[in-house]
């Protein structure tokens, strides 16, 4: 319940906490994807049966891939998927947690999962 005048800030940030509420219900906790597993509620990682360590930018960015693998993604997309709208960033923050998540991926052996997409942006492959 909210009164009357309210600001459009504060109808998102009330809205965006109801969401994160309900989102643990309706998503799965563990989601394995090729060599990839994420388990949401513990907020861990792991790859080919080694634990990665991400950051917590670098792991809602895995999640958001992995809710979508093998689309490609602009610099934009990430930014309003991940940080969210009402946060400027410049689009090459994009780049700087895409090359995280690539390093620490990497620790656990295997191919690169993510794949740059010239001019277009990054995607998750799969195998």
């Amino acid at each position: 319940y909210m009164t009357k005048p309210f600001s459009m800030s504060e109808l998102t940030a009330r809205i965006r906490a109801v969401m994160r509420r309900i989102r643990p219900a309706l998503a799965e906790d563990v989601v394995v994807v090729g060599d990839i597993s994420i388990d949401r509620a513990a907020h861990r990682v792991v790859r080919n049966s080694v634990e990665v360590h991400l950051g917590p930018t670098e792991f809602r960015l895995l999640d958001y891939f992995i809710q979508h693998p093998g689309r490609v993604f602009s610099r934009e997309q990430l930014l309003d998927a991940v940080w969210g709208s009402d946060v400027y960033v410049e689009t090459r923050t994009v780049d700087v947690h895409i090359g995280r998540l690539r390093k620490a991926l990497s620790k656990g052996g295997g191919e690169d999962p993510i794949r740059t997409v010239r001019s277009a942006g990054y995607a998750l492959d799969v195998a």
